[in-house]
């Protein structure tokens, strides 16, 4: 699946590259022109007619990408095999056809075509599986710390608050490049390594010294570790390579002691071998020993690439930062929920008071009525009370009659006396209710004091979290800062270090020659010395004929090894003029003295 994603993105560049007019589609032509390349480059069959046959349907208009998308599943993408074809090969001509038509720099221009591609490709790779292809914020600033820690000067990029796409981003970089004075072969070093790093899941590369198998001899080889392998090779060019070391469940790496003459050693071992490896520094060492650990961890999980794992790590801390954003503007918004809430039930509360004032104004209102009605009826009793006695005075005659009318005045009297009562209980009431009403606001309002107390508290809250949260990103920031200050540091130290190796090896070789140029010219003193006190010794009359066959031939001898020596240089010039001169004169003697011995020993079968 990752495959196929990273396939479908770059040919979505194709694909809208051909679009010239932005419409959304493309001609059938073009597409076939496409589709050819992709299948050359993927190496799967191509079936000319399929196309045609797959559109027959449809009308001879463009086609877009919707309606593309099924014959690229079906027939391409379908029949890809990871490791039948070169993906580099499909990102370079996806690379070509899409550059032509959206990739313009100006004149201050720093990055290669070469570099821009891989620019590209890392783009691609760290971009979500949404399209448009666009890069997050936080992305762009990885990808960029990236480069920037292989450099001695670090990139920026503009403040960004949505997706940048990849011309946008390519743009930037040279302009950033531009701006900070980089040439284009330190960011090209840079955007290689990177490249190697992230696309070519490189965990780690560098020279170590190896203990040979057989010989048991110590070698110092480029290594470079991958998940599921380790490679080592003769130089850092990786043509030549002596072994491949497998990554799997029977691996395992090992701390070693230091011993014959090496130090920093660790080994890894393997179901049928060990390899014995030593390293420059202990710091070195433990970089090795966790890259192999991440390496056998990845292969024994099945993944093939450590920065994808790596990619869906920032992704899901980006939607847990999104989450946690979402629940921060959740909580905001019910807190102004609950703030409207409270002015709301404040007003209700107001409205409530103004009622009670109102109740109170109108109750009290409705009492000095009642009380003016009881006076007035008082009055009126007492009027007709006198009416009454003075009618008793006047009227004695009708006092059967009188009598009559006082007892229905009396029982009157008693109803009035019972209404009087029931409305002093009713005004009892009234004050009791009141009472109860004061006891209710009153415990509404502790209850409003205590909600304000917690919303200050959710507000503290919410102020520590984000003073939290800026501290670990200070914090963040300064380990990054030192990480770059070592590296930077460590760099150098191992260019030094190179030096220093090369001329040693330079010395070394100088010295070995000239112990090799003494030892020959000790040897040839010798050597001379010894012949020339042969030739040295004077020729008698009276000697046999076999001891001058036997100086004659030492003379041959001698004049081969003169001869094979003439080579040697200007410094035995001098004794190979002697000889000659002696040469001479022994043969002039000998033709002289002995000319039957003179004629034998010239004969061809003489050796």
């Amino acid at each position: 699946m990752a495959l196929r994603a990273a396939l479908l993105k770059s040919i979505w560049y194709a694909f809208t590259s051909l679009d010239t007019e932005d419409s959304g589609k493309v001609s059938k032509s073009q597409l076939k022109v496409l589709s050819h390349n992709l299948h050359s480059v993927l190496r799967i069959p191509h079936d000319p007619a399929a196309l045609e046959r797959h559109f027959s349907d449809d009308d001879d208009g463009p086609v877009s990408s919707q309606g593309y998308m099924p014959y690229l599943n079906q027939f391409i993408l379908d029949k890809v095999t990871e490791g039948t074809f070169v993906k580099e090969e499909v990102d370079e001509l996806c690379w070509t056809l899409c550059s032509k038509k959206n990739y313009r720099p100006d004149a201050h221009r720093v990055l290669s075509n070469q570099d821009a591609m891989r620019l590209w490709c890392l783009f691609n790779f760290l971009a979500d599986d949404r399209y448009p292809l666009t890069l997050v914020p936080e992305e762009v600033e990885y990808l960029l710390r990236k480069i920037s820690s292989v450099m001695p000067v670090e990139l920026t990029c503009v403040e960004l608050e949505d997706g940048l796409s990849v011309w946008s981003f390519l743009n930037e970089v040279n302009a950033a490049a531009a701006s900070r004075g980089v040439d284009g072969e330190s960011i090209s070093v840079a955007v290689e390594k990177v490249y190697r790093e992230m696309v070519g899941n490189m965990l780690k590369e560098g020279y170590l010294w190896k203990k040979g198998n057989l010989r048991r001899n110590w070698t110092e080889r480029w290594f470079c570790l991958k998940p599921g392998s380790l490679s080592y090779f003769t130089s850092e060019d990786c043509r030549d390579c002596k072994g491949v070391i497998e990554m799997d469940q029977n691996c395992c790496v090992e701390v070693l002691s230091d011993r014959d003459g090496k130090r920093c050693m660790f080994c890894v071992k393997t179901l049928n071998k060990t390899f014995e490896i030593s390293a420059p520094d202990s710091r070195q060492r433990q970089e090795w020993i966790t890259a192999i650990q991440t390496s056998l961890r990845l292969s024994a999980e099945g993944r093939v690439s450590l920065h994808e794992e790596l990619k869906e790590r920032r992704r899901e801390l980006r939607e847990e930062r999104e989450r946690r954003r979402a629940l921060r503007a959740e909580e905001t918004r019910r807190l102004l929920e609950l703030q409207g809430e409270r002015e709301e039930q404040l007003a209700e509360l107001e409205l409530l008071k103004e009622a009670q004032r109102q109740a109170q104004v109108s109750l009290q209102q409705e009492e000095q009525r009642r009380r003016s009605q009881h006076e007035e009826l008082q009055k009126t009793l007492q009027r007709q009370l006198q009416e009454a006695q003075e009618a008793r005075a006047n009227l004695c005659a009708e006092v059967a009659v009188r009598d009559l009318e006082a007892e229905h005045q009396q029982r009157r009297i008693k109803e009035l006396e019972d209404l009087h009562h029931r409305l002093q209980e009713a005004l009892e009431q009234q004050i009791r209710a009141r009472q109860e009403e004061e006891t209710y606001r009153y415990t509404q309002t502790r209850l409003l004091v205590e909600e304000e107390e917690k919303v200050k508290s959710l507000l503290s809250l919410q102020e520590d979290q984000e003073e939290q949260l800026q501290q670990t990103q200070r914090e963040k920031q300064e380990l990054l800062q030192e990480m770059e200050r070592k590296s930077q540091s460590l760099d150098e130290a191992q260019n030094q270090l190179d030096k220093v190796r090369a001329s040693r090896r330079r010395v070394d070789q100088d010295i070995v020659a000239a112990q090799r140029k003494l030892r020959q010219a000790s040897t040839s003193v010798k050597h001379w010395n010894v012949q020339m006190n042969r030739l040295m010794h004077p020729i008698c009359p009276g000697e046999k004929s076999a001891q001058i066959k036997q100086r004659l031939n030492s003379s041959k001898h001698i004049c081969g090894w003169i001869l094979m020596r003439e080579t040697t240089g200007d410094a035995l010039f001098h004794w190979r003029k002697s000889y000659y001169g002696l040469r001479s004169q022994c043969i002039l003697a000998i033709n002289v003295l002995m000319p039957d011995v003179f004629q034998r020993l010239s004969s061809p079968d003489v050796n």
